[in-house]
């Protein structure tokens, strides 16, 4: 039995497991196939308060769990596979191990959205990626393209153009929804040409992997191959939602729906982070509303604990 079970370890669930530790409630976090979140793929974070130069994304959440760790939090490395929420205490099951909760925190992220294209299962990790820090390395003084228009995008492609030889941004839309300041650093990247309005159709591979795609132009429908090494899709990300339902409401993207900031419908569950946010997605945001999450936690157990 425990007090508080934390689900996922980004910003959110590891700020969680910090307030809710420090509140004696010996958190346990079951960290998932992704330990430390989104922000393990990222490279230098220059927005998080108290870093005046920056800070590696891995470096900020190893940071955040041994601090987590240091307030007794128990972190276990296995991902839940099923919940039942129906009636206190909560069961939980990671594969085949059953536990109980008599709360529990929700702080599952998001999924990289892949492009759908044909055989791409087969050439993940053999030229296509979703993520350029984790992959980039293999495309040293290669030739690559990006897909997407929104921040990570211009991230991914910036990053690429300090390993590889030549980087295609490929956007389906001649405006991209980035911001300003990350849309200039591509624009003014002399490595990265912009190529709008394209969309990638489908992959050219031989055994050893990607050898280029075939992008058609939206407006006229003209196909043309690109000769590339390797293209990494940032095209957005999906909620890890699923397994919650129907114990929580979510939009129709699949983002948990809260009240009281951050309350599900199911009373003694909450979820924070980028699962329950369709609107900031800062792993600023985040962490602020695991801050919410272990307070609201804390002051429910109180009330039906007595």
């Amino acid at each position: 039995m425990n007090d508080v079970v934390i689900i996922g370890t980004g910003p959110a669930g590891l700020t969680a497991a910090i307030y809710a530790a420090r509140a004696n409630l010996k958190p346990v976090i079951y960290a998932g196939s992704m330990h430390g979140g989104q922000l393990t793929t990222t490279t230098e974070v220059e927005n998080f308060p108290g870093f005046e130069h920056g800070i590696m994304g891995p470096k900020l959440m190893t940071d955040m769990t041994a601090q987590a760790e240091r307030f007794g939090t128990k972190i276990i490395y296995e991902t839940i596979t099923k919940v039942d929420f129906s009636k206190r205490p909560f069961t939980l099951w990671a594969d085949k191990k059953e536990f109980k909760a008599k709360s529990v925190i929700i702080a599952t992220g998001a999924t990289a959205k892949t492009l759908g294209l044909p055989g791409e299962s087969e050439l993940m990790g053999r030229g296509l990626s979703t993520c350029a820090t984790c992959d980039g390395f293999f495309y040293r003084n290669k030739v690559v393209a990006v897909t997407g228009g929104g921040d990570s995008a211009m991230e991914e492609a910036n990053y690429l153009s300090k390993l590889c030889q030549q980087v295609y941004l490929i956007h389906r839309r001649a405006e991209f929804r980035a911001s300003k300041i990350m849309v200039d650093r591509v624009l003014n990247n002399p490595k990265i040409k912009i190529m709008t309005p394209w969309a990638v159709k489908k992959p050219i591979a031989d055994k050893s992997g990607l050898t280029g795609l075939v992008i058609e132009n939206v407006k006229d429908g003209k196909e043309q191959e690109l000769k590339v090494d390797g293209l990494f899709m940032a095209i957005g990300h999906k909620p890890n939602s699923d397994i919650f339902l129907p114990w929580v409401d979510v939009d129709s993207h699949g983002y948990i729906k809260t009240t009281n900031h951050t309350a599900t419908k199911t009373p003694g569950v909450f979820a924070a982070g980028d699962i329950a946010d369709p609107v900031f997605k800062q792993a600023v945001t985040a962490a602020g509303l695991g801050c919410q999450a272990a307070i609201q936690a804390q002051r429910f157990l109180e009330e039906h604990e007595h």
